[in-house]
């Protein structure tokens, strides 16, 4: 791979720059999950993509690199697994994600969610997690164990694939996020099984990722996320919009209006006050909000 010509082709900013091929994508991201792109190459790279942003078959390339360096999930189950990612945290309000995946729970889903946090103005989700007794898995095995007994498990992307947490931890030494912090959330460790949540930040996104869903042909949900991470936001539910073998079909449509605080709720994303929060909701359920409800039964849907 002539790595010189390739960032001259992807380097020349927004307007000038050549996407990739599939193909090319493929076979490029695939050196850079294994680590033989030198760092100095590499930082090129990752800076060239985010300036002129990854086109459509780049991210077909890209996704298929990285699902084949993922280590996949071997479940005795065929009930359907709901894949949760989690990579952003919150900072201003609380964060319902382990609602989420308890309610899935109960509702007879399993669920898998995976991650990492490396962002020091956001609460870090692990510790959340750990508090509502959703554990985090040492090893892939364990997480076997967990999810096949216990129904939910936790995952850090470093068990699930290493080349892409490196890419991802790169965002200390670069100051920006990189192609491998959109890859994250399409990250899929047991196809066939799985119903992915994937979740975006700028709306724009929301277009990108219908195409490559639809071209990947598996099930999945997508949604603009609350700060950064794949619940809908229970001030003003987003569209919720299902896939089923790449065909989309809309599920919830996006409430109109502002997103007005909740009576009641912590202004924070305050751990103490996000594990309270957490409790009270499982305790009185009927004072969950309607557009978490309504993503449960999204996703219950997508099961069938």
């Amino acid at each position: 791979m002539n790595l010189p010509a390739l960032i001259k082709e992807i380097g020349r900013g927004a307007k000038g720059a050549r996407s990739l091929p599939t193909d090319e994508a493929e076979m490029l991201f695939s050196a850079m999950l294994q680590g033989t792109v030198p760092d100095l190459e590499l930082g090129a790279i990752l800076l060239a993509l985010r300036i002129k942003s990854e086109s459509d078959d780049e991210l077909i390339g890209f996704c298929r690199a990285m699902q084949q360096r993922t280590h996949l999930l071997k479940l005795n189950t065929n009930t359907p697994i709901v894949v949760l990612p989690t990579y952003n945290g919150v900072r201003r309000q609380p964060n319902l994600l382990p609602l989420l995946a308890l309610l899935l729970k109960d509702a007879g889903l399993k669920v898998l969610i995976h991650g990492r946090h490396d962002f020091d103005n956001r609460e870090n989700p692990f510790p959340l997690f750990k508090a509502m007794d959703i554990n985090l898995a040492t090893s892939c095995e364990q997480a076997e164990v967990q999810i096949n007994e216990s129904g939910i498990t936790l995952l850090d992307i470093e068990q699930l694939n290493p080349g892409l947490n490196r890419l991802l931890s790169l965002r200390g030494r670069l100051g920006v996020r990189n192609t491998a912090h959109t890859l994250c959330k399409l990250l899929d460790p047991c196809p066939a099984q799985s119903i992915r949540v994937v979740n975006v930040t700028h709306p724009e996104y929301l277009v990108r990722m219908t195409t490559l869903l639809a071209a990947q042909g598996n099930r999945a949900m997508l949604l603009r996320g609350t700060e950064g991470e794949p619940f809908a936001n229970p001030r003003r539910r987003p569209e919720l919009m299902g896939f089923r073998n790449g065909v989309a079909e809309l599920l919830f449509a996006a409430e109109e209006g502002g997103t007005p605080p909740i009576d009641g709720w912590p202004e924070t994303a305050d751990f103490d006050a996000n594990v309270r929060l957490i409790q009270q909701l499982r305790a009185e359920p009927q004072r969950i909000p309607q557009p978490i409800l309504d993503q449960v039964t999204a996703l219950k849907s997508l099961s069938k």
